[in-house]
């Protein structure tokens, strides 16, 4: 599986057109969103399901299962640190967001995620920093371009 993400990522970085980056991301989600072990596909679908019906709390415990049992997969900490945010709880996301890019530094959604509460929180340099890492993994990606000549602008005033 790493050699297929490893390919995906390869051509998310030259990908130029908004359809082409979606189909890579889909792609590259695709292989995110499976553990490998049926058992814990459902404690991560069960997971989405609970946020998706804003069920924060299971979410959370759902997604906390599936990292005590498979710690190096990214997305179950990408998951909680999601529910973590929507529940308001800033801190705890973004701890989960440094574990996620610590075993995935690709993870495009993740650094998203980071670029957007930090954004909250007014920190536009450190903004500027996580949409500059994004640049590297998907340089072309929709309204990435004008976000970051915002944030420099705004810097330099």
């Amino acid at each position: 599986m790493t050699n297929e993400l490893d390919e995906l990522f390869a051509r998310l970085r030259v990908a130029t057109t908004p359809a082409e980056i979606e189909a890579l991301q889909d792609g590259i989600w695709q292989r995110w969103l499976t553990t490998g072990d049926q058992l814990l596909d459902k404690y991560l679908e069960s997971g989405i399901r609970a946020m998706s019906a804003g069920d924060y709390t299971h979410a959370i415990n759902e997604f906390s299962y599936l990292i005590e049992a498979q710690p190096s997969f990214s997305e179950g900490w990408n998951k909680r640190a999601t529910a973590y945010y929507l529940r308001g709880e800033y801190r705890a996301s973004l701890l989960d967001v440094a574990e996620t890019l610590r075993l995935e530094p690709r993870h495009f959604g993740a650094l998203s995620g980071w670029a957007t509460m930090l954004r909250m929180l007014g920190d536009h340099r450190g903004t500027l920093h996580v949409l500059k890492r994004l640049a590297r993994i998907c340089p072309h990606l929709p309204g990435l371009a004008n976000q970051l000549r915002d944030l420099e602008d705004e810097l330099e005033s």
